[in-house]
């Protein structure tokens, strides 16, 4: 597994975290920053969960509206909260980090949602990131 899939990984734990225990992400976040401290090995994928997870904070509300928009029929609190997290994660991907093909960010939502949630979640994600990645301004 990749530094960068574990980070996703991290990030996706911080955020359903924050989610379950009704905290904020923030919060979750602190919590976690206090675990990375004690696990130096693991640093390299801190330094990108955090990357992630600092960077949904930042554009929360942008992000939330393109899978209120393109959810078509669900609401975000209708959805399973691994696929909202899922969600998060490969919009951020997708808009705000140019490092990452989009393709790369799809694929690796699409698995943690095969693996992670639903059997109707991985045809979801995949499609809701697919037409994001579609519509999104180009530079």
């Amino acid at each position: 597994m990749s530094a960068r899939t574990k980070a996703r990984k991290r990030a996706l734990d911080i955020l359903y975290a924050a989610d379950m225990r009704q905290i904020t992400v923030p919060q979750a976040l602190a919590t976690e920053a206090e675990r990375a401290a004690g696990e130096p090995a693991r640093e390299a994928s801190w330094l990108y969960a955090r990357e992630i997870v600092d960077g949904i904070v930042d554009h929360q509300v942008e992000i939330d509206e393109l899978i209120e928009t393109y959810a078509q029929g669900w609401t975000l609190k209708r959805m399973p909260a691994i696929d909202r997290a899922l969600l998060r994660i490969g919009i951020w991907e997708i808009l705000f980090n140019d490092e990452v093909p989009d393709g790369v960010a799809i694929s690796e939502a699409v698995e943690a949602a095969t693996v992670l949630s639903t059997d109707d979640s991985a045809g979801f994600v995949n499609g809701l990131l697919a037409k994001i990645a579609q519509v999104r301004p180009t530079d």
